[in-house]
């Protein structure tokens, strides 16, 4: 027969699995501790009648716990599922511990209000979407780090042997056709040795055709000296024709405006340069194209002939009695 009192002398004053002893308080680690706290009423082992309220996945059960069914341990907690609604979770624990003590209304009651008060807390920060915090593992980091550092090193002393073999196969140190090479291995050398030389071969017929086309250059100049070939048509003879315009509109303008007298003193002085409205530099230029082109189409130096009219000056009474 169980007795309760023998059972609280034995885990209360020596040993007890769920029990933890602090400075201040001990507490029960047991999951159907209604306080956790350990005491003679909160004990659930030492209490033949025991009552307590859980949580699994979201819904709370009342877990009750009597005299009749000790001799069952596998039946001994009857379950009970608590409505969603607070107010009526407590509704049915007092209706399911209607005679019970008050001390044990009271917590399960205190245990359904943190219950709810904590699922409330869980639903609205999943709404809220937090952060989450990872762990940075500190020590795998460094292990990785070291692991991919050896490999590099690993993968560069690789590729330095297999370059130095490489090299000794095309210098044929171990002759023209290594027995343990293999014949991939020995075909890619040979390709790359073909497209090598007809790379090479490529650049000597470049370098060939470039040194033919210097030589029959230097021949064409030794062939004419110092001749030039100057086309018929060029800008200068465009930009004299421009000049002439502009002169022969101001030389018109001129002549429009002078007397009978004029003309004569103008025959017997030589005709003053006109001004050019181009540029110094541009007008300069144009004039050493005109003497360049003369001194080309004549075959000679340019020469100048000039003529003088000589006519007899006429009085102007003279003139005006004849009238």
């Amino acid at each position: 027969m169980q007795s309760d009192d023998v059972i609280w002398s034995a885990i209360g004053n020596q040993f007890c699995s769920y029990k933890v002893k602090t400075v201040t308080q001990n507490f029960c680690r047991n999951e159907y501790n209604v306080t956790g706290f350990c005491s003679r009423q909160s004990c659930p082992l030492a209490n033949s009648r025991y009552a307590t309220v859980r949580e699994h996945e979201g819904a709370l059960y009342l877990y009750v716990k009597t005299i009749e069914r000790a001799h069952s341990p596998a039946h001994m907690w009857e379950k009970i599922k608590l409505s969603n609604n607070y107010t009526k979770a407590l509704e049915q624990i007092d209706k399911e511990l209607i005679y019970w003590p008050n001390f044990t209304i009271h917590k399960c009651k205190q245990r359904v209000t943190k219950i709810t008060q904590y699922l409330i807390r869980m639903r609205r920060a999943k709404l809220h979407g937090q952060p989450k915090l990872v762990g940075i593992k500190k020590k795998l980091d460094r292990r990785e780090a070291v692991r991919e550092r050896k490999a590099l090193a690993a993968a560069h002393l690789e590729r330095a042997i297999e370059k130095e073999l490489l090299e000794r196969l095309k210098s044929k140190a171990y002759g023209d056709a290594p027995l343990n090479v293999n014949e991939s291995v020995w075909a890619a050398i040979l390709d790359k040795e073909k497209a090598r030389e007809r790379g090479e071969e490529l650049e000597d017929e470049e370098t060939d055709e470039e040194l033919e086309d210097e030589e029959l250059e230097g021949e064409v100049e030794e062939e004419w000296g110092e001749r030039e070939f100057v086309s018929d048509v060029s800008e200068s003879e465009d930009e004299l024709s421009d000049l002439e315009q502009v002169t022969g509109g101001m030389d018109g303008s001129d002549d429009s405006e002078e007397s009978g007298d004029d003309d004569e003193n103008a025959s017997s002085k030589p005709a003053p340069k006109p001004k050019s409205t181009l540029g110094k530099r541009k007008a300069e230029s144009i004039l050493s194209a005109t003497t360049r082109n003369n001194r080309d189409a004549t075959g000679g130096p340019r020469i100048e002939v000039e003529y003088e009219n000589e006519t007899e000056v006429v009085p102007r009474a003279r003139v005006a009695a004849g009238w």
